[in-house]
């Protein structure tokens, strides 16, 4: 059965906040510990909350997160900014990604959109129907996959001298 999304946004009731905010620290710690124990990494959670009379939630214990800690200001600064993603860095790496994807398929729609232009023309589609940039295009389409296809000959040819 599906859940519904969560709207995001202040718990008025303070019973219900109190709640929730049980259920999903205590959730926080299990998938910190999840992540620990499955991915062999160090990692610590500090929850504070101010509304919540106790001292801070530590996880795995005080000591730990300390030696965590500390051992991450070891690192140089280069070191550490390396490990370390703002929201806005980590936002610009995945729009960086997706622009890289997407320039790949345009080429790749555009490889094909070539190719299949071109056996259009060897079916007998008229040249001075395909337009001027197509057609250089296609140009360099074909003295490409000429090129593979001498580099396999030439491959052939090699493999068949040495037998």
């Amino acid at each position: 059965m599906a859940r519904n999304r969560v709207k995001l946004a202040y718990i008025e009731n303070n019973a219900a906040r109190k709640a929730s905010y049980n259920k999903r620290k205590k959730g926080l710690l299990k998938k910190m510990d999840e992540l620990s124990t499955l991915c062999g990494v160090e990692a610590c959670v500090v929850i504070y909350s101010s509304a919540d009379d106790s001292q801070p939630v530590v996880w795995p214990s005080t000591v730990a997160a300390h030696r965590i800690l500390s051992d991450f200001k070891a690192l140089p600064a280069v070191e550490q900014s390396n490990r370390t993603l703002t929201q806005e860095s980590f936002f610009k790496q995945m729009i960086g990604k997706a622009e890289e994807r997407l320039k790949k398929m345009r080429e790749e729609n555009r490889r094909m959109e070539l190719t299949q232009i071109m056996f259009q023309i060897f079916g007998g589609r008229p040249l001075n129907t395909v337009k001027r940039e197509d057609l250089n295009d296609l140009c360099m389409l074909i003295d490409q996959n000429l090129n593979a296809i001498d580099i396999r000959i030439q491959m052939l040819n090699e493999s068949f001298v040495l037998q």
